[in-house]
């Protein structure tokens, strides 16, 4: 098995346990960012099988479009609906829950009807600015780039302000201020580790980059969320209030 088919198969092991370990505890508590959560990290899924596929069997143009549409365009923003639904409040989130599920329903058709413009080699992980036009190119990157900002954005605030806490009485049962917000700069870190798979191209082929980039940016989200895992069922429901200004994974309960 080459190094990209074992990393892409890693990749989507991981974005599944830690998208049932989310839906877990959405059942549990019907909480609003843990759904959303759960669903990027279903598309985190889909978008390293894709990968999974391509690499083992050889890219088409379903593979790709597949890949391109669940790994560079959907995940990222609902996993930043996720940190809106949190930080925003429900009120605010439920529009922007309107607004992503469209957007993210458009982008569907423009990938899904986009003609190809360049070939597609099997071996190679194709390229967006070589396969595909304009349409799919652009909301790769908004898509990408403008929900990483906010999940960084979000994440790194509300480590701030749980950090000023941090000296802060803790009652027995409830995690530390300070250890959430470790949890939330682990969030803000996986994020960038996810957008770096360009950046590896230049170091590693094409298809070790971004399986590189996929399994290493999704295991330091989910231990960011596992920071916070203090062993107990009552621990985990034992999040500091109020909620709304946590970060992805500062409420796991």
């Amino acid at each position: 098995m080459t190094l990209h088919v074992a990393l892409a198969a890693a990749a989507t092991i991981i974005s599944l346990a830690f998208a049932l370990s989310t839906l877990e505890r959405w059942l549990v508590n019907r909480r609003r960012h843990e759904a959303a959560w759960t669903v990027s990290l279903l598309l985190f899924a889909a978008g390293s099988a894709s990968l999974w596929v391509g690499a083992a069997i050889g890219w088409d143009e379903w593979s790709f479009k597949a890949f391109y549409l669940f790994g560079a365009i959907l995940n990222v923003p609902f996993l930043a609906l996720g940190t809106i639904e949190l930080l925003a409040g429900e009120r605010h989130g439920r529009r922007w829950t309107a607004i992503v599920s469209l957007l993210g329903a458009f982008c569907v058709g423009i990938v899904l009807e986009a003609p190809l413009v360049g070939t597609i080699e099997s071996d190679v992980l194709p390229q967006g600015k070589v396969v595909f036009g304009v349409g799919p190119r652009i909301a790769a990157a908004l898509g990408s780039g403008v929900a990483a900002i906010v999940i960084i954005g979000g994440a790194m605030w509300s480590a701030w302000r749980l950090f000023r806490q941090r000296r802060n009485p803790v009652a027995p049962g409830r995690l530390s201020p300070a250890r959430l917000a470790l949890a939330n700069l682990f969030i803000a870190f996986g994020t960038l580790v996810l957008s770096a798979g360009g950046l590896l191209n230049s170091v590693v082929d094409e298809m070790n980059g971004f399986a590189l980039s996929l399994v290493a940016g999704i295991s330091v989200i989910f231990a960011g969320f596992l920071i916070t895992n203090s062993g107990t069922r009552s621990a985990l429901r034992a999040v500091p209030e109020p909620v709304e200004w946590h970060a992805p994974r500062a409420e796991v309960a």
